[in-house]
């Protein structure tokens, strides 16, 4: 493989792994403050639906983003409500809300199924665009890429240098401590189950405008969803390695494509599934690298325990359990 062909390899990694960063992010803050958001999968094929459908009529791609941010924050709402203040179970009402919204798409979609419309046009930015090597790889993309890479430096930001993220923090490790402290554990989980819903709807939004341009059945982000939720558990809700994950995802994606121009007399369902079950087998592995024997065993055992201890993470302790006042 030659230096262009490894460029534009990364290259492709960034941008189709752009959609799930977002996705991965906006279900790390929803999980930390102790809510689950299951609809995830669902939300995303309704968000890019709605965004491709606004974005076709309004003629703008601004409103599509728009209009696909608002319907993931409207799920996630939605699951926030029945949990936090109906008192219902989180997992149930996010897995009914996933099936429904998914079948919620196609059913409204319909009609702007295989439709041309507008995308996020190419934007390189001028000058970092032609650094060696990186610069094609990381500054040659659209708005919509440019944003996932920096909304994963702005959740670690969030999340652990201000006293925002110090509040989220507690609320989803001890929510009664915090309300001890004067902070309302669950206007603190709503609102930051809509910002989570946000940046869900713009992963969907992004599917459609940018990576996959265009709607249909099937659009190409069923299973997404699913992914995310699994990057975040096994990337330890720290919202770097869940990124590393999601990006991890869209190379053995990419990888995918090659192998079809390389294997032709393979069926290409085979390469557009694989990355699904390789995927759950990385991620098996991350989660036999937390196991307590293991980390005993690597005890002495100098730069593979720095490995284990990168992998490692823990749930927040209210996960799943929101707060019921006294």
């Amino acid at each position: 493989m030659t230096e262009l062909d490894l460029i534009i390899l990364l290259a492709s990694v960034v941008a189709g792994a752009a959609p799930v960063v977002m996705a991965t992010a906006g279900e790390t803050v929803t999980e930390k403050a102790g809510l689950i958001n299951l609809s995830l999968d669902g939300s995303i094929l309704l968000s890019a639906m709605v965004a491709f459908a606004v974005t076709y009529e309004a003629n703008t791609v601004v409103l599509g983003y728009l209009a696909g941010a608002l319907t993931g924050a409207v799920v996630a709402a939605i699951v926030a409500f029945f949990s936090i203040y109906l008192g219902q179970n989180q997992v149930a009402v996010g897995f009914v809300l996933t099936l429904m919204t998914r079948d919620l798409a196609y059913f409204i979609g319909n009609p702007y199924t295989r439709l041309q419309g507008l995308q996020v046009p190419h934007q390189p930015i001028p000058w970092l665009k032609s650094i060696p090597f990186m610069g094609p790889v990381l500054f040659n993309h659209n708005l919509a890429v440019y944003f996932s890479l920096v909304i994963v430096g702005l959740c670690w930001w969030y999340f652990y240098r201000t006293k925002w993220g110090l509040q989220l923090r507690a609320v989803g490790e001890h929510p009664r401590a915090a309300y001890a402290r004067g902070i309302d554990p669950r206007k603190i989980q709503l609102l930051y189950a809509l910002c989570g819903g946000l940046l869900v709807g713009l992963g969907g939004a992004s599917f459609s405008l940018s990576t996959k341009p265009g709607w249909g059945r099937p659009q190409g982000a069923e299973g997404t969803g699913w992914i995310a939720l699994a990057l975040v558990i096994f990337g330890g809700w720290h919202p770097v390695k869940v990124a590393l994950g999601a990006y991890l995802f869209s190379f053995l994606q990419v990888l995918g494509i090659y192998f079809q121009g390389w294997l032709p007399s393979v069926p290409a369902q085979v390469f557009q599934v694989a990355p699904f079950p390789l995927m759950i087998f990385t991620l098996l592995i991350m989660s036999l690298s937390q196991k307590e024997s293991i980390l005993r065993w690597a005890q002495n055992k100098g730069r593979l325990k720095s490995l284990l201890r990168f992998f490692s993470g823990m749930a927040p302790s209210a996960l799943g359990k929101p707060y019921r006042p006294d």
